[in-house]
């Protein structure tokens, strides 16, 4: 995969179809299948729609079956309650008249603290000491805590994964600071569950295992600006049964934490021929 700024943004202007109907762009149209991370950015964008009081608080969805970027993406909307501090929509994502995927979107308008307090991270890194992702991914950028390696079968350590994230030139609108952050979360967690198991590396994925995200849950606690470095802290809590789960927090640069979110996947033996999906 490789992005460029303007083919992210591109994904996220959805086109107007009819009353709460859509349809979207590929922030990648040269990859076998479309990141899950556009498709939860593309919730959340939809899930705002004509709600301009609020901003998104959680986005819970589920992948039920892969989107190719050879054909467009159809975005229905369903809004099930607005009142004055809540509002929730689920949001069905459809292609070739098929459920591909459907989120569940709580939205809030902004309140006073009552009460506040915020996890910190134990040992907060600087990006610039981090070391850049092996792959180059456009306009993503991305940079692993002390060099891990999630790729490598043969690099095996805790089941954890520091990762620095950022989107060079992105706007700093609060609406496109959460969809990218929820576009870089879907990234990291499958192989942060492997790093503990030998000779299971996530450069064997789609070749020798089949893996795939099943659900995603983000929570919002801060506004956030994609532009800038945001630490995204993994542990996998758990890994058997052919799946995974894990959780993360999202921080700034000076420590606060913005974003936590969870993932359940899928990490087992393939059974095809190597090299299809």
């Amino acid at each position: 995969m490789s992005f460029t700024i303007e083919t992210v943004l591109a994904s996220l202007e959805l086109e107007e179809t009819g009353p709460d109907r859509y349809t979207a762009r590929h922030a990648e149209p040269d990859y076998p299948v479309v990141f899950g991370g556009q498709l939860m950015a593309q919730s959340i964008v939809a899930a705002r729609k004509g709600v301009d009081d609020k901003t998104v608080k959680t986005l819970h969805i589920v992948f039920a079956r892969p989107v190719s970027p050879s054909m467009p993406l159809e975005i229905e909307v369903d809004r099930m309650h607005a009142g004055r501090a809540l509002a929730s929509s689920t949001v069905t994502l459809r292609q070739g008249g098929k459920v591909c995927s459907r989120a569940q979107v709580l939205l809030s308008a902004e309140e006073p603290d009552l009460i506040r307090h915020a996890d910190t991270h134990p040992s907060m890194s600087k990006p610039e000491e981090a070391t850049p992702w092996p792959t180059d991914l456009g306009v993503w950028e991305l940079r692993t805590v002390d060099g891990v390696d999630i790729a490598d079968p043969e690099a095996v350590g805790p089941a954890d994964l520091d990762v620095w994230s950022r989107f060079a030139g992105a706007p700093s609108d609060p609406l496109i600071g959460q969809a990218l952050l929820a576009f870089a979360t879907d990234m990291f967690l499958i192989g942060t569950a492997m790093r503990p198991h030998e000779g299971v590396g996530q450069s064997q994925a789609h070749v020798t295992l089949s893996t795939g995200v099943l659900s995603h849950t983000i929570t919002f606690h801060e506004p956030v600006d994609a532009g800038e470095w945001l630490l995204l802290a993994n542990h996998a809590t758990y890994a058997g049964h052919g799946r995974s789960y894990g959780r993360a927090d999202v921080f700034r640069t000076d420590g606060a934490l913005v974003a936590s979110y969870v993932q359940d996947n899928m990490i087992r033996a393939r059974s095809g021929e190597p090299g299809k999906l």
